[in-house]
């Protein structure tokens, strides 16, 4: 994921998980909040219960690796956040691609082939 579609400042962090919507999966948790920029920022977090440093930043990999093929077709004007869970460690790529598509399809940011956004709940 390229570095002007991350968010990157820990105040743009703490405002996201303060007043953003939730949507829980149990691989990951996505957190999305309106932002005045045209663009979409992502950041991805993975805290210590995830496991030690290696496995952390395995899965923040794993997390930006899907996140590639994503970005294009997300809807602009969102700040997000993916925050890993520890069953992230031994999931499979593929689980973890789902998770990540079914979270945006949730929270209806993902634009579809003819062009219509998800539902949103």
């Amino acid at each position: 994921m390229k570095r002007e579609f991350r968010l990157r400042r820990s105040t743009d962090f703490k405002r996201v998980r303060r007043s953003g919507k939730s949507y829980a999966h149990p691989l990951l948790v996505l957190i999305v909040l309106a932002s005045t920029d045209s663009g979409v920022r992502v950041g991805v977090a993975a805290g210590r219960s995830v496991g030690s440093a290696v496995e952390r930043n395995r899965a923040k990999r794993r997390l930006r690796a899907c996140m590639d093929g994503l970005l294009p077709r997300l809807t602009p004007g969102w700040d997000i956040i993916l925050l890993a869970r520890k069953p992230i460690v031994s999931a499979k790529f593929d689980s973890i691609q789902a998770a990540v598509s079914e979270l945006f399809n949730r929270a209806g940011l993902l634009i579809t082939q003819d062009g219509v956004h998800g539902t949103s709940q």
